[in-house]
C-alpha cells in the first residue's frame, strides 16, 4: 500500500472524520504542504480508534480508512504539529501496535562536504 519512497506524515491532532480525500487535502493545503507531493497524510478521529490516509498516487487521490473494532489505535500525543513516520512504523499503526517501538531510520539525502 505504501509507495516506495514516500514520506509519511501524521497530524497530531484528532480531525472531522465526516471529511473525505477532498476535505482531508485542504487540510493538508491549508499546513503549506502540497496533498499532491505523493506523500501520505495520516489523520486520526476524536475516538482513537479510527484512521485515514490520504495521498495522491498521479492518477488520483486516494483514500485508506480503518475501524479496529475492539481496540484503539495507538497515536502519538496530541498537540499542534505534524510528525514523519517511516514505513514499518506507519504498517505498525495500521495494525494497532505500538509503533514507537519499531526501528526505522528516515532516508535521509546525502550533503555534500566540502
Amino acid at each position: 500500500m505504501i509507495p516506495t519512497g514516500a514520506k509519511i506524515y501524521v497530524a497530531t491532532r484528532p480531525v472531522d472524520f465526516r471529511k473525505g480525500p477532498d476535505g482531508l487535502a485542504a487540510l493538508v493545503r491549508d499546513t503549506g504542504a502540497d496533498p499532491f507531493s505523493g506523500a501520505l497524510y495520516v489523520f486520526r478521529a476524536k475516538r482513537a480508534d479510527r484512521v485515514k490516509i490520504v495521498w495522491w498516487d498521479g492518477s488520483g487521490l486516494c483514500l485508506f480508512a480503518k475501524r479496529l473494532d475492539e481496540d484503539k489505535f495507538r497515536w502519538p500525543r496530541i498537540e499542534n504539529g505534524v510528525i514523519r513516520l517511516a514505513a514499518p512504523q506507519l504498517m505498525a499503526l495500521i495494525e494497532g501496535m505500538d509503533w514507537t517501538r519499531v526501528r526505522a531510520e528516515l532516508k535521509r539525502r546525502p550533503t555534500s562536504v566540502g
